[in-house]
């Protein structure tokens, strides 16, 4: 790669919520290691925080999802790109990279196409998957797309966007697989590690942490040694899980700040909310079953709008069932518990799955994906 000229910049970057937050991080740390010139303002979560030169606001704390529950957000997203807009016209940066999280940044987009001010979509959103006009305004917002799947480039191709895979940015910080062996014998008396991951928005959070926790009392009745572990993000209280509980959890029921996902690692199965966690689930090659449960209103909607056949972004991109996915009513801890206690009485199940998934880490790409895209960024700048 040939070197990039330093050059000194003002970058505004804005993610909306937690994944997109450690993304962006990501790419900030890589944008400033490959030109130490650059000066980045940025709206975004804690990850970001850090990262940044100046930090506006953490947007990822108050990040919604679906249809309606956005629309509580709207008072607190006005003011804030009124602060975006002041800051476009008084401090002109030289360009805007947005993570993810459309219904915000499209806003913002637009206010930096108006500008002139060169726009970048790092971690594109899932048009492809429901919503495909938006690809057209993508396409016209954008100077560049970095997507995250290798099917995506093409899709975005026949809407103009100037779409490009770099490979996906889990690979910068997810571990290699572990070794994992489930060769058990005494299946009724092995001590099964069951991971419970309710998701990172707080709706997501208080409809499936009971579901979850019941699914691990009912597994525990067949499976007396099981041990469960709920993933919590790094600074959420466990007082909250503790009262969605309603009881005093059972001695083999752990929670578990895991910022390095040694701990996730050593899981045998996991219940997983449909987003990022599953494919993170599937790099590290531990098999699931996925849950979602949304707000009625935004499931009816989202029924209308969707245009692939599964949640999961593990079935995408296999093309197949390849994990169980149980939705709505569905994702009830009877169901859930029934698929737990089928993969610990068959562990073949679980060596089959986790071959299936470690297939899909190889069709994403290689680690480097934040320095590439900044090389990229910063190439395009000293172009401008």
């Amino acid at each position: 790669m040939s070197t990039i000229t330093p050059i000194s910049k003002n970058i505004l970057i804005v993610a909306g919520d937690v994944s997109g937050d450690i993304h962006a991080a990501a790419l900030v740390r890589a944008l400033k290691e490959a030109d130490p010139d650059v000066r980045v303002t940025a709206i975004g979560g804690k990850q970001l925080a850090s990262a940044s030169d100046t930090f506006m606001f953490d947007l990822a704390s108050q990040g919604a999802s679906g249809f309606i529950e956005p629309l509580k957000k709207m008072p607190l997203w006005i003011k804030l790109l009124n602060q975006i807009r002041d800051y476009m016209e008084t401090q002109n940066p030289v360009a805007l990279i947005v993570v993810d999280f459309y219904g915000f940044n499209h806003q913002v987009l637009g206010m930096a196409k108006h500008r002139n001010i060169p726009a970048y979509y790092y971690v594109t959103p899932q048009v492809w998957a429901s919503r495909q006009y938006r690809a057209k305004q993508l396409a016209n917002l954008t100077k560049k797309m970095f997507v995250i799947y290798p099917f995506e480039p093409e899709f975005h191709k026949q809407f103009g966007g100037n779409a490009v895979f770099l490979g996906n940015p889990l690979l910068d910080y997810l571990p290699a697989p572990k070794d994992k062996n489930f060769n058990v014998t005494d299946h009724k008396n092995h001590a099964w590690k069951l991971g419970m991951l309710p998701g990172s928005r707080m709706g997501e959070i208080k409809r499936l942490t009971p579901v979850f926790y019941q699914t691990f009392k009912q597994v525990l009745k067949e499976f007396p040694h099981t041990q469960a572990y709920m993933f919590l993000l790094p600074d959420a209280d466990e007082k909250v899980f503790l009262d969605l509980i309603g009881e005093k959890p059972h001695d083999n029921f752990h929670f578990v700040k895991d910022n390095h996902y040694a701990k996730r690692s050593e899981m045998d199965f996991l219940l997983a909310c449909s987003g990022t966690a599953t494919l993170e689930n599937a790099l590290l090659g531990i098999p699931m079953v996925v849950a979602y449960k949304l707000f009625w209103p935004t499931y009816e909607i989202a029924k209308r709008v969707i245009k692939v056949p599964y949640i999961s972004l593990v079935n995408l991109l296999a093309r197949r069932p390849l994990v169980k996915e149980l939705i709505q009513q569905d994702a009830n801890a009877n169901a859930l518990a029934a698929e737990t206690m089928a993969m610990f009485q068959n562990p073949a199940k679980l060596t089959a799955m986790r071959k299936d998934l470690l297939k899909l880490r190889a069709s994403l790409g290689e680690p480097g994906v934040a320095k590439r895209a900044a090389a990229e960024i910063l190439d395009d700048l000293k172009h401008e």
